[in-house]
């Protein structure tokens, strides 16, 4: 495989992700390794603005957005030389128009540098009906649902919730597809627009 060459992403220093999540940290950081491998990776607990169950585009890009805002405003310090970025990572169900089925699960990450927001997605895939179910109709985080429906179909417990692992996509996978490498996905999809500024216009962050 050939060098990578260069890009306006060699410049950045300072990233602070808007969560202390450990897989969507190890997400950016994997993310960014190809083309700024110096960065310095932090994650901020920051609001999303969006319920804890996100349903629909408007909420999961919602969420990811402002995870992103507010991540950049704690971690830029005045920065504005495409130093430091802030990104928002965030996952929710949506229904495809048409589609008669089970619900999607869809990430969403977005990137900023306090001028300009991108946006990239994760590829997407289905939770057993009980689980889609339960967080469709009453909202409860499709999380500790299927960690729940896991244990009981499964017998395997954790310590901990799997959205802090291997994830819940790992689980269904059986380990090939790991929370972390899915949220990655959506990193680099949003981190297009910075590679290629000149191909890009430089829309205002707004919040």
């Amino acid at each position: 495989m050939s060098a990578i060459p260069a890009t306006p992403l060699a410049a950045v220093r300072r990233v602070r992700v808007g969560s202390t999540n450990p897989p969507k940290l190890a997400a950016v950081r994997a993310a960014l390794a190809p083309w700024a491998p110096g960065a310095e990776v932090e994650g901020v607990s920051v609001p999303s603005g969006v319920p804890e169950q996100p349903v629909g585009f408007a909420e999961i890009v919602g969420g990811a957005r402002a995870r992103a805002l507010a991540a950049h405003r704690a971690g830029a310090a005045g920065a504005a030389d495409g130093s430091a970025l802030g990104v928002g990572i965030e996952d929710g169900l949506v229904t495809l128009p048409g589609v008669d089925d089970l619900p999607l699960n869809v990430g969403c990450a977005a990137v900023t540098d306090g001028r300009r927001v991108a946006i990239g997605l994760s590829s997407a895939f289905a939770y057993p009906p009980e689980c889609s179910a339960a967080a469709l109709a009453a909202r409860e985080p499709i999380g500790g649902l299927f960690d729940r429906l896991w244990e009981k179909a499964r017998g395997e417990s954790a310590d901990a919730a799997s959205a802090l692992g291997v994830g819940n996509v790992g689980r269904l996978s059986l380990g090939v597809l790991p929370r972390a490498e899915y949220a990655r996905h959506a990193v680099v999809c949003a981190l297009l627009r910075f590679l290629h500024p000149d191909l890009y216009p430089e829309e205002a962050a707004r919040p």
